[in-house]
């Protein structure tokens, strides 16, 4: 998986990456009440914001880490915000895209890397 200073996750699953915020996101964002997710087929480009997430402390966007086609939501998400605070590196995921380079994912953080980051 690769990091992003935003506090999202990166997973490559065959020609696509999947996108779902990390368990220290999560926690930061306390109980999460509210996820708005973006239509399939929609195009975007790398800090576009795709994602609403309402806590019970904030509101805050996820931004599409690269360019690329939206291609799969995960549609349990608004009906069950919670797993956000539940599952945030598994079940959680929020949408699958189609990128035309995925050497782009080379300039975010490994594991270790995104540790020392939020050290």
């Amino acid at each position: 998986m690769k990091y992003t200073e935003e506090h999202e996750w990166l997973r490559v699953e065959g020609d696509l990456v999947v996108v779902g915020i990390t368990e220290h996101a999560a926690e930061q964002l306390g109980d999460v009440v509210f996820v708005e997710l973006p239509e399939v087929d929609t195009e975007v480009a790398k800090d576009d914001e795709v994602v609403v997430i309402e806590s019970v402390k904030a509101a805050s966007d996820i931004l599409a880490p690269l360019d690329g086609e939206i291609v799969e939501v995960n549609e349990t998400l608004p009906d069950n915000p919670g797993l956000v605070n539940e599952d945030p590196l598994g079940d959680a995921w929020f949408f699958k895209m189609k990128i035309a380079d995925m050497s782009e994912l080379d300039s975010y953080m490994d594991e270790a890397e995104y540790k020392d980051f939020i050290g």
